[in-house]
């Protein structure tokens, strides 16, 4: 069966063509399946339609570059590894700025940390996470060069004394770090315990630290609070010291479904062979 089409060409003169109704009909259907899959709006104009992206979306957190579990070779790579130099940096001013907040000695001016957070927490992060942007890294690009800013703002801010109104920007300060460090957090949950539980201490003190500078019940930052930030520092700044060693991978990672579907084929031949 074939019907009558009738349209115009580019001249404006009409045309009349025969189109077979089966054709039509199986492309009518092709299309309708095809329209199911993406609706007419995904495509032109909505900043917010979902497109699968397809294998990218299942990509580890850190893009196999910044957890040991899933460290690539560097023997075809012409760039070094920039992580481990991101998270030293990482390491070594949190871990002092903490035993400060952990009231060690009772140190009453942190001027060292100071120059510390400008020359390697702040520079030397910043650099590593510009390198991390060029082998192709972007979570560790995002949080190296981010904890860099950091580092660098707070070595601004410190000089500026111990005013109310300093205390509770600095309070809206840390708060807006402890939500970003969350959202970094909910991405490490694909990958390793380690990184998880490093970024987990690391929102831990920022929330602490940012409640121990807004609420002052005393007029100064609540003691407390403060301190418990700072232990939450330590942790992290061990955690981000950047050993190869055997890792556990949580259950629903790549690596953790690898090997749980590995242990059950095992069993599985276990039971056949007996």
């Amino acid at each position: 069966m074939s019907t009558t089409h009738t349209h115009n060409d580019f001249n404006g003169a009409k045309v009349e063509k025969e189109i077979d109704a089966t054709t039509t009909l199986d492309h009518a259907t092709a299309n309708g399946k095809h329209m199911k899959a993406r609706k007419p709006y995904d495509h032109g104009g909505n900043p917010l339609a979902h497109i699968n992206t397809g294998d990218s979306i299942r990509l580890p957190a850190f893009g196999g570059e910044f957890q040991p579990g899933l460290y690539k070779s560097t023997a075809d790579r012409k760039f070094a590894n920039p992580a481990p130099l991101g998270l030293c940096a990482f390491a070594l001013t949190t871990f002092i700025l903490s035993l400060i907040n952990l009231g060690t000695r009772s140190v009453p001016h942190p001027n060292l940390v100071v120059a510390a957070a400008y020359g390697y927490s702040g520079l030397v992060q910043l650099l590593a996470g510009m390198w991390e942007m060029a082998v192709g890294n972007t979570f560790g690009a995002t949080a190296l060069s981010s904890y860099g800013g950091f580092s660098i703002v707070e070595a601004l801010t410190m000089p500026d004394g111990r005013e109310i109104a300093f205390l509770d920007s600095f309070g809206f300060f840390l708060m807006g770090w402890f939500i970003f460090t969350t959202l970094l957090q909910i991405c490490t949950l694909r990958s390793t315990v380690a990184f998880f539980l490093l970024f987990l201490t690391l929102d831990m003190a920022f929330l602490m630290l940012g409640i121990g500078y807004l609420h002052r019940p005393l007029g100064t930052p609540h003691t407390p609070l403060v301190r418990a930030g700072g232990a939450f520092g330590i942790v992290a700044a061990f955690l981000a010291c950047f050993f190869v060693v055997p890792v556990a991978h949580l259950p629903w990672s790549d690596k953790g479904g690898e090997m749980r579907q590995k242990v059950n084929n095992d069993e599985a031949r276990g039971l056949a062979e007996v």
